[in-house]
């Protein structure tokens, strides 16, 4: 079915504040709307409110018609215990809910007298209630949900040893394959309107490909929130912009990149009209001010030459000072009729360095014909040697073996052939994919304290305040920190700790854009050494790399 969401002066937040209002938006069948803005300024909480997961503040959303089957898949994949990837799929799809819905009221049609209103509500008829609710049933694509996983599940290479894939618990995968089960969740489903939240997250470029040509190949409308913006230049028709610091939204037509242009065309002109009322209402209040003084020093000044009984000489000089008043007085309305400008308000920004350590051993990081196994995956044998001040970028599918050759070279992994060393002087700085090296119950300040204990608390948390991380996030749980967030803490950690070899394995997941081009502009002025894992088409472009290596079925050849 054709489906179209409308929001009316919406405004949504968290308790009493309000991060956005007055928002107007309709999505059309066709539609693929990029909703961008900084960390923290509602995007999730604005996807949330359309799926009506979430109440706004103010405001309305409207569906036409009213039963659209619209499809809200949050950013994390989260993973319920006992949960396997078939449930987990029609979970996700919305096929479980609607079968659970067509059952209690089939149940409600055979035992129209058992009073349980769950299974017919009051005043409806179980007839209509059982014809609608089999109606969604059929349209979330439940009745072949179960001939289709399999398929698509195998399309996208999810296969295990000694089990199908579809009676995996998600607990047991890697993060992945857990970004594929979430894309082919995505690639079942049957919704009308999809809101999708940081779809491109853990996928690889092959993943990254078949998003794109589904998103572009829908009949409905598509609200999605992203920070890949490969992705969303090739995707979205118009881009909804969540300014924090403005304290307002836009929409502007047209694709990603044309949206770059108009935003910084309207960002100058802004400031520029802003500096013309600023400058000219400058000049007038000098020129009264000037004005005021010549009027008054010429008073005192007639007022000491003229004799006490200069009666022209007084009048003169009281006409002349009504005149200055005077003039005064029209610089000080035209200063009042002047049109107010606002000025724009200045965008925290992230400024970040990634701290320098002393130079490392020439020789960084060797494998000699090393061999890791981990159940049936089997990385190598791989003989690589890194040199100090260089820089590798590393690509590959998901499950071939990246994350494995890091652990390797960086003795994290012990080989179970061949040999591994790693070089001396050598400071490792990381980023790694699981984002491990702050996690726990520990309050974030401790935590990040315990890593650089030569920062006394004061310094920490200025620190921290730097990447966007103030009083009310240092002292919450790690744990309990969004995946940005633990992101923008592992880039203070780089800054506060001095290091000769980095090591980012898909430090833009989770990164909002500002943060992304912050991170690109540190890595350019960066001279260690640096091993770079990543998806993100536009920082492998921007990223300079002496080499690269791609990973593939656990060998690594040199490009």
């Amino acid at each position: 079915m054709t489906a179209t969401l409308v929001a009316q002066g919406l405004a949504g937040g968290h308790g009493h504040r309000t991060l956005f209002d007055s928002l107007d938006l309709t999505v059309a069948p066709g539609d693929v709307v990029g909703v961008v803005g900084a960390n923290g300024a509602g995007k999730s909480t604005l996807l949330r409110i359309l799926a009506g997961v979430d109440e706004p503040q103010a405001g309305t959303v409207s569906l036409a018609p009213a039963d659209a089957f619209v499809g809200w898949l949050p950013q994390e994949h989260e993973r319920v215990p006992g949960e396997t990837v078939v449930d987990y799929i029609a979970r996700r799809t919305g096929c479980a809910a609607a079968t659970r819905e067509m059952d209690a009221a089939a149940e409600a049609l055979a035992h129209p007298s058992s009073g349980d209103p769950s299974l017919a509500p009051a005043g409806t008829d179980p007839a209509d209630t059982y014809a609608s609710a089999l109606e969604r049933w059929l349209a979330s694509g439940a009745a072949d949900l179960e001939e289709r996983t399999p398929i698509v599940l195998a399309d996208l290479g999810l296969e295990l040893e000694g089990q199908p894939i579809e009676q995996a618990l998600m607990t047991s995968l890697s993060g992945g394959q857990a970004a594929r089960v979430g894309l082919a969740a995505l690639l079942l489903s049957r919704f009308d309107i999809v809101l999708l939240d940081e779809p491109t997250n853990d996928l690889d470029l092959d993943g990254l490909e078949r998003l794109e040509s589904f998103v572009r190949g829908l009949r409905g409308g598509v609200v999605l929130v992203s920070h890949d913006r490969e992705f969303l230049a090739r995707c979205v028709t118009r881009v909804l912009e969540l300014d924090l610091a403005q304290s307002s939204n836009r929409i502007y037509g047209g694709g990603y990149d044309s949206y770059l242009e108009e935003r910084a065309t309207l960002r100058r002109h802004a400031r520029e009209q802003y500096e013309e009322f600023a400058d000219q209402k400058a000049d007038l209040v000098a020129r009264a001010r000037r004005t005021r003084e010549w009027s008054s020093q010429g008073v005192r000044n007639a007022m000491k030459k003229a004799p006490d009984n200069d009666k022209n000489r007084r009048r003169a000089m009281t006409e002349s000072s009504e005149k200055q008043a005077q003039k005064v007085r029209q610089m000080e309305s035209r200063i009042a009729r002047l049109e107010e400008v606002e000025e724009p308000r200045k965008e925290w920004q992230l400024q970040f360095e990634i701290g320098a350590a002393p130079r490392s051993s020439t020789v960084v990081a060797t494998l000699n014909g090393a061999v890791v196994r981990q159940g049936a995956f089997t990385l190598g044998p791989v003989s690589l040697q890194v040199n100090a001040g260089e820089r590798i970028g590393i690509t590959g599918p998901n499950g071939a073996g990246k994350s494995t050759l890091l652990r390797a070279l960086l003795g994290r992994r012990e080989p179970d052939e061949g040999s591994a060393s790693l070089g001396s002087s050598v400071q490792v700085g990381e980023i790694d994919q699981a984002r491990s090296l702050l996690a726990g119950s520990r309050p974030l300040a401790d935590a990040f304290e315990s890593l650089v204990p030569e920062l006394a608390s004061g310094e920490v948390r200025t620190l921290l305040a730097k990447f966007g991380l103030r009083a009310d996030h240092v002292g919450r749980p790690v744990d309990e920190l969004s995946p940005g967030e633990r992101t923008r803490a592992a880039m203070a950690l780089l800054q506060a700790r001095g290091v000769n070899l980095l090591v980012l394995d898909e430090p833009t997941n989770h990164l909002d854009l500002p943060a992304i081009e912050q991170l690109e502009q540190a890595l350019e002025t960066y001279d260690g050494t640096l091993l770079l894992v990543t998806h993100d088409r536009r920082m492998l472009e921007s990223v300079r790399v002496d080499r690269r290596w791609h990973v593939e079925a656990g060998r690594v050849a040199e490009l």
